[in-house]
Parts: C-alpha cells; sequence; structure tokens
C-alpha cells in the first residue's frame, strides 16, 4: 500500500500545477489589464486563453494516453508546465503571452485526464475515492499556493505579475523529475502491452492479478465510446462536468481579486482575501476527501448543492450592496460546501464511470466539457460585470439557479463508492 500512495502522490503533482496554472492569474490579471490596455472582451480572452488550451488538451488526453500511455504522457505534462511558466514569465508582448499561456491550459486539460485515470487504475477499490481525490486535494493546494505568491509578489510593482507566473517553473521541474520513478498502469499494459509486464506492476502494488479482467494482447482491439451501451456513462460524466462549472467556481478562482474590488474593498485587502478563500477550500477539500469512500459520491454533491445554493444567493446581494461587508465569509462558505462535494467527487467520479476499455476516453469527454464551460465562464464574467449595471449581482443569481438543476440531476446520478472499476460496469443496474 506503501508503494500506490508514493506512486499516486506523486502524479497527483500535476494537479498542484493545474490548481497553480488556474488561480495565478486571479493575482496579474488587472496588472495585464493595464499593462497591454485591454478593453473587456480581449482581457476576457487573455484571462480564457489557458481555458481553450484545456479544451484542447482534454479533447486528445484520452486519445494520447490510450496509445502512448500513462506515464510518458504525464512526463509530457511536466514539460509542458515548465515551458509555460518560463515563457509566462519572460513574455515581452501580449501575443507570445497568450502562446505560453495557451500551453499551459493544454497541460492543464491532458493532466485532468490522464492524472486522475492513472490513480484509479493503481488504486483498489476500497481506497479509489481517497486515492483517486488526492488529485483534488493537490489542485485546491496549488490554488492556495498561487493566492498566497501572488500576495507575496504583489507588491513589487508592475513587474510583479511576472514572478507570480514565472515562479511555477520550480514545482513544474520537481514533478518531472519524480514522475521517473512511478511504473506504468498495469491496467493500461494489461490492455495495451503484456500481461507478464502488467503482472510485475501488479505485485509491486501488492495488488491480486485477478483485481483485473481483460483480453490477451493480440485479442485487443480499439473501442469505440461512441455505443449504446455506454451512453448512460456518457451522459452523467457530461452534465456532471457542466453543472460543475455553471457553480461559477472558476469565475470566483479566476477574478478573486476583482470581486472584492467590485465590492468595495481597498487593493491590499483584494489580495489577502483570496487566501483565506484557498485556505478553506483545501480545508473542506481534505474533508471531503476523508468521508467520499464512507458516505458516498451522491450524498455528498447533494449536500454540497443545498450550500452552494444557500451561499451564492448571500454572494448575489452582498454584489447588489446588501451586507457587502461579509461577502467573504459569503464566498468561503461557498468555497467549502463547493470543495465537500463537486470539487472532491468530479474527477473521482468521471476516472471511475467507464470502464477500462473507454475509461480514458470518456474520462477525455467529460473534462472538455468540462473545460469548455470553464472557458465560456471565465470569458464572459468580465464582459457582464463591466458592462451591465449590478452585473455581478445578476451573474452569481444565474450559478444560484444552476446548482438548483444540479440538484435534480444529481438525484439520477449512480453510487459508485466500493465497487472495483471492473465489476461496477459490468452491473446493468448502475450503468445499463
Amino acid at each position: 500500500m506503501n508503494n500506490i500512495w508514493k506512486f499516486a502522490l506523486i502524479a497527483s503533482l500535476g494537479g498542484f500545477l493545474f490548481g497553480f496554472e488556474t488561480a495565478v492569474i486571479s493575482g496579474a490579471e488587472q496588472i495585464i489589464q493595464r499593462l497591454w490596455q485591454l478593453n473587456a472582451f480581449w482581457h476576457g480572452l487573455t484571462v480564457s486563453i489557458s481555458l481553450i488550451g484545456t479544451i484542447l488538451g482534454a479533447l486528445f488526453a484520452g486519445r494520447l494516453s490510450e496509445r502512448h500511455g500513462r506515464k510518458p504522457v504525464l512526463i509530457t505534462i511536466a514539460l509542458l508546465y515548465l515551458f509555460s511558466a518560463i515563457g509566462c514569465g519572460v513574455s515581452p508582448f501580449w501575443s507570445m503571452f497568450l502562446f505560453f499561456r495557451l500551453l499551459g491550459g493544454i497541460a492543464v486539460g491532458i493532466s485532468s485526464v490522464v492524472g486522475p485515470v492513472y490513480i484509479s487504475e493503481i488504486s483498489p477499490a476500497k481506497d479509489r475515492g481517497k486515492l483517486t481525490g488526492l488529485f483534488q486535494i493537490m489542485i485546491v493546494s496549488g490554488i492556495f499556493i498561487a493566492y498566497l505568491t501572488n500576495f507575496l509578489f504583489a507588491g513589487i510593482g508592475e513587474s510583479s505579475w511576472r514572478y507570480m507566473l514565472g515562479i511555477m517553473a520550480i514545482p513544474a521541474a520537481l514533478f518531472y523529475l519524480l514522475l521517473k520513478r512511478i511504473p506504468e498502469s498495469p491496467r493500461w499494459l494489461m490492455l495495451h502491452k503484456d500481461i507478464t509486464s502488467a503482472n510485475l506492476v501488479f505485485d509491486k502494488l501488492n495488488l491480486p492479478h485477478s483485481d483485473v479482467h481483460t483480453q490477451a494482447p493480440n485479442q485487443r482491439k480499439s473501442v469505440s465510446l461512441f455505443q449504446v451501451k455506454y451512453s448512460k456513462a456518457i451522459v452523467f460524466a457530461i452534465l456532471l462536468a457542466f453543472f460543475n462549472q455553471m457553480t461559477g467556481i472558476n469565475a470566483i478562482l479566476y477574478y478573486a481579486p476583482r470581486i472584492f474590488e467590485i465590492a468595495g474593498f481597498d487593493q491590499k485587502l483584494t489580495y489577502l482575501q483570496p487566501i483565506f478563500i484557498g485556505g478553506t477550500n483545501v480545508l473542506f477539500t481534505f474533508l471531503g476527501m476523508s468521508i467520499i469512500d464512507k458516505f458516498g459520491r451522491k450524498k455528498l454533491l447533494l449536500t454540497g448543492a443545498v450550500g452552494m445554493f444557500c451561499f451564492l444567493l448571500l454572494t448575489a446581494y452582498g454584489l447588489k450592496g446588501e451586507h457587502s461587508s461579509f461577502l467573504l465569509l459569503y464566498i468561503i462558505g461557498f468555497i467549502g460546501f463547493f470543495a465537500l462535494s463537486q470539487g472532491a467527487v468530479i474527477w473521482v467520479f468521471l476516472a471511475e464511470i467507464f470502464p477500462n476499455e473507454v475509461r480514458a476516453k470518456g474520462s477525455s469527454l467529460g473534462s472538455t466539457t468540462h473545460w469548455v464551460f470553464a472557458a465560456v465562464i471565465s470569458w464572459v464574467f468580465p464582459i457582464i460585470v463591466e458592462g451591465i449595471p449590478q452585473g455581478g449581482f445578476y451573474i452569481f443569481l444565474f450559478y444560484a439557479i444552476m446548482v438548483v438543476l444540479s440538484f435534480i440531476f444529481i438525484l439520477f446520478l449512480p453510487e459508485t463508492k466500493g465497487k472495483s472499476l471492473e465489476d461496477m460496469n459490468e452491473e446493468p443496474t448502475i450503468l445499463h
């Protein structure tokens, strides 16, 4: 079991870089807007260009990891993060900055598929939620560290954004070096290479060989995801990813300082308060991960939806001027319930809902959906906030309504806790 946790922890470092890349722009976006004199439309593109990259990355991640294996793709992700951090930090003009932000986004998109899939494929069923959840814990840890470094660098002048973005090169280089120590996924080996190598990895992980059922390699053929027997899994994955973003989580992560500025807080506090948001995110994600295999995915999602709805409404009225001094508490409340539910569940669910032969493709589809709507939310947010009177109120009211719809959808989701990746998909009452 020690080896499983060690390898899962290394693979989940991609999640740390995912979180850092996602949140770090929140500290730099206003400086960059002034530097290159961007209007709301082009500024929205500058912030969301990374998310456009995530769509591209997630779209091809399944195909790449099926063809080349999980480990080589993870190593490629580490290099993309490294080049992106260095490139963003030294960019002398806007188009070059966009290119390297796009590169970082591609890394995030691939990572959001391959990281959880790899971890789920080396995990025993009873601990799969916690182990795959390491990826989410690393995401929120990366977000927290991004907010912290943004605050530390904020006072050094107009070049501070270069340090905010460039410092990601350090964990990216560490991720690359540590990936050399992990084995290939045994389930990928069983399906794509040879059974002997897979069994050696199962032995290394102290897992029984009978934990996976598969065809011999010479009998393997490419399996299409879009078949009737996978239709329910596809619908569940797409809608969960859609509603995950319709909560407005990425609008808060990307524009946290701006949101507090809208509410009338001074500039120093606008950089300090996101640290509390990041800390709450980490704390409640740890809580969610500690109970996900006990209480199940569905109960967490339903509980979180109720809490998110209440705090999104309060945030909307806070941005309208109603008790705006409590805005930090409202957003912290929302973040807490999101981290406990949607944040804790989404990458676990996407990595386990599909059977072995289409897992990477299915997870890629769900992740692509997630990033498409993340890009839309992040691009549209400044346009609405700057272009409509009390735009902040209306957009958070919209998020609250979407959470109500997500609650109804969650009622129809299957519960997947405690089931092996193979047996779960052989039960017709679960996904067929």
